[in-house]
């Protein structure tokens, strides 16, 4: 990732290059949360051919959302959040030139991940719609201390049961077969698993390591709508090797869009 001044704003804003410059995203610069490696992968668990429908809940400044629309031709995305101010720089993102040739495919819809039934689908997100559902929820504590800074903590502070209604509202609206892929801490796993209940199941966990030997700091899961097949671990994701920071060649190309993270194929679906 690349970054350079808004020429419009330069002392409050960024325009970041992904993809090694396959698309660009506006940012708040000095505040807020800024995208980075976890959107990319969470974007890579997003594999297909042909037309797809794409949901990005909580999508912030659209970063995963756009890294889908980059690489994937055909994926029609949806970018759900409810920040005013960040669903201003998504704005300000598909409006730059850089963007222009999968701009069309990308919409924005403001409304709350929380939200549930008629208030749900009065903010314009409906049932059985897409095929896929992508997700980075808010991963501190709401008891731990929070960053003063208001805009990056509405975006990283989540409520007890954040992760049962964000998979709530993606099993609503996704189609029966669809795939739900988040990526989160480890320490969240048995409230992910059990949020997924009976709505999903085929769920695959891969852990993600800084490097060999050291605690797994992220957790990429997948799951598919009314599924019966049982939850499966797969091998680790090693990012670094022993020495420097460079990131190992697998974890580089999911990085950077060359590469997709496909399911296993199973035969239970």
């Amino acid at each position: 990732m690349s970054s350079s001044p808004a020429a419009d704003n330069p002392a409050d804003e960024t325009i970041d290059a992904f993809h090694r410059g396959a698309f660009h995203l506006v940012q708040p610069k000095g505040r807020g949360h800024r995208a980075g490696m976890d959107a990319m992968l969470l974007a890579a668990l997003v594999v297909g051919e042909g037309p797809l429908s794409v949901a990005d809940l909580g999508a912030g400044a659209g970063a995963a959302g756009l890294a889908v629309a980059a690489r994937l031709p055909a994926a029609e995305v949806t970018l759900v959040e409810r920040s005013a101010a960040m669903l201003d720089y998504a704005r300000k993102t598909l409006a730059l030139v850089d963007n222009a040739a999968f701009a069309p495919r990308i919409r924005l819809v403001a409304a709350d991940v929380m939200l549930s039934g008629k208030a749900r689908r009065d903010a314009g997100l409906f049932e059985d719609v897409f095929d896929h559902v992508v997700m980075n929820p808010p991963f501190n504590d709401g008891r731990d201390r929070l960053t003063p800074d208001a805009l990056k903590a509405e975006a990283h502070a989540m409520d007890e049961d954040v992760f049962e209604r964000w998979i709530r509202t993606a099993g609503a609206i996704m189609k029966p077969g669809g795939q739900l892929s988040l990526i989160a801490r480890p320490e969240s796993v048995a409230e992910i698993i059990a949020a997924c209940g009976r709505r999903f199941g085929g769920i695959e966990i891969t852990l993600l390591h800084p490097r060999a030997g050291e605690n797994a700091t992220r957790l990429l899961l997948t799951a598919i709508k009314g599924s019966k097949a049982r939850l499966c671990f797969r091998a680790p994701l090693i990012m670094h090797g022993p020495e420097g920071h460079a990131f190992l060649p697998e974890v580089d190309d999911l990085n950077n869009g060359r590469t997709g993270y496909a399911r296993l194929a199973r035969r239970a679906k």
